[in-house]
């Protein structure tokens, strides 16, 4: 009697386990990393990102371009600047325009020139908006954005020779 209650309950754990699904703990092996220098771990990335320091946030608060400045510089995106105009395309404010007041590096956010909300003492305070949510209809040129602009143009050659060189 002791027996056959004691294969009953192998047979069920039997059962139960092959129905469950197994998680695979980990990546596939065929996955192969790019670098070996740059870690793929989830963890070490949100590290790497929540404790940037300013000169790389600035790189990271990038916006992409309007579709008409983006076919006039070949460059899909910039690191958002001050003076920039923007047009929100995501989120509660989406549709509208105004000028960036300031990029908030600290809080990864920008402030938008009317994108705001009034406290109940009557004080005003601008809306953060993350920079991945607005497009930048117009660019604030300097000589340092015309040369990151210069840079980055996908439609000139780049590489040792030229066409008349190898002819």
């Amino acid at each position: 009697f002791g027996s056959s209650l004691a294969r009953d309950a192998e047979g069920a754990r039997q059962a139960a386990s092959s129905t469950a699904p197994r998680r695979p703990n980990r990546q596939p092996a065929a996955a192969m990393k790019v670098k070996a220098t740059v870690s793929s771990s989830r963890r070490k990335s949100r590290k790497a990102y929540f404790t940037a320091p300013s000169h790389i946030r600035r790189k990271l608060m990038s916006s992409m371009l309007s579709k008409d400045l983006r076919t006039k510089y070949n460059v899909r995106s910039v690191p958002i600047r001050r003076d920039d105009e923007v047009i929100i395309n995501r989120g509660h404010y989406k549709d509208r325009e105004g000028k960036v007041v300031q990029v908030y590096r600290k809080k990864w956010c920008i402030h938008i020139e009317r994108v705001t909300r009034d406290k109940a003492n009557g004080q005003t305070v601008p809306i953060p908006i993350h920079p991945s949510k607005v497009i930048i209809t117009k660019l604030k040129l300097d000589k340092d954005r015309k040369a990151l602009l210069e840079r980055k143009n996908s439609a000139t050659k780049k590489g040792k020779y030229t066409e008349k060189e190898t002819a």
